[in-house]
């Protein structure tokens, strides 16, 4: 199932439907070499703590998302200075380990817990919707919560799905996507949700976000997570649950030895069987994008930055910026 989502990204990069824009970045990296498209900007490490006081909330529908497209970037910006926290929209009772749908429910919370545990962030939220059925459940219910939890923990960047990505026939990716969006706009208004005031919970709009798909998108951001694939390939192992982030590894290799073949990098253990199965197999598309811009390992964002979040959208300009460029002494 991981391997049909990540297959999306290498179809559309032969296919040709990579499609390209230019957002600015807050601090725009340095360019890599002439193979790159110079309309999209790759990230890279940042030295020190450039973020330190800035919050980020990582969010997924199922507790496999976050850690198969993004958990590198997550890792990354933590290790930069953020601290985060996880939500967690549906329930996650259609798929993963367990007799019943009961016992699939409870492995997943337990792995969603180990999961934001693994990036180092520090609380986790789960919405508990039903999962495969988020598109039934009352959108702005949805929408205000989300709102309520970036008001209060003062979110300043979201790491989500694609709300503008195409082909995604999962209606709990969808749904998720479009509200996050929402939310985001929204946790900024004045107006909006006064009892949250009353309770001392301020507005707080996020002005960042770093949007991950399963299909086709808008990439104009490719973050460079070759120092932290280690840890990436840590956080996918704490998915047991679902997805081929277990024992998929020394599994393999024992069916190759019934037929009298291996595979060298899974090498004659275990552990290393199952850790470079995640690193050579499910994370295969990381390696290709990273080969593409000169790194080792990259994930691809569709990017929006805060200078599309003042008042006058992406039409308007960033008038901090035009003011520190354009005045002059009276």
């Amino acid at each position: 199932m991981s391997m049909q989502r990540r297959s999306f990204f290498g179809q559309a990069m032969a296919a040709g439907l990579l499609l390209r824009a230019g957002a600015a970045a807050a601090q725009e990296p340095l360019r890599n070499n002439a193979q790159e498209d110079p309309d999209i900007i790759v990230e890279r490490d940042q030295s020190g703590q450039p973020h330190k006081g800035k919050v980020l909330a990582a969010i997924q529908p199922h507790c496999d998302d976050v850690p198969l497209y993004a958990s590198g970037t997550v890792c990354k910006l933590i290790r930069e200075g953020y601290t985060g926290i996880l939500i967690r929209t549906s329930a996650d009772d259609m798929a993963g380990v367990g007799a019943t749908k009961g016992e699939v429910e409870v492995n997943n919370e337990r792995v969603n817990a180990e999961v934001a545990r693994r990036m180092g962030l520090a609380k986790v939220f789960d919405l508990n919707y039903r999962n495969h059925m988020m598109d039934e459940a009352s959108r702005v219910e949805m929408r205000s919560r989300l709102i309520f939890i970036f008001r209060l923990m003062k979110v300043d960047t979201v790491i989500s799905y694609d709300p503008t990505a195409h082909y995604d026939a999962n209606p709990d990716h969808v749904v998720t996507a479009e509200v996050v969006e929402n939310a985001c706009w929204m946790a900024g208004g004045q107006r909006d949700y006064p009892e949250h005031m009353e309770a001392g919970v301020m507005p707080h709009g996020v002005s960042e976000k770093y949007y991950f798909a399963r299909g086709p998108q808008l990439v104009n951001r490719v973050v460079d997570i070759s120092s932290l694939i280690d840890q990436k390939v840590h956080v996918n192992r704490a998915n047991t649950s679902q997805g081929p982030a277990g024992e998929n590894g020394a599994r393999l290799r024992t069916r190759l030895a019934a037929r009298k073949l291996k595979l060298p990098f899974l090498g004659d253990d275990e552990e290393t069987a199952n850790r470079e199965y995640i690193k050579q197999v499910l994370l295969w598309q990381d390696a290709q994008l990273g080969r593409t811009y000169g790194l080792g390992y990259a994930e691809p964002f569709h990017y929006i930055g805060p200078d599309e979040s003042v008042s006058g959208g992406p039409r308007g300009i960033n008038l901090e910026e035009y003011i520190k460029r354009n005045a002059v002494p009276l």
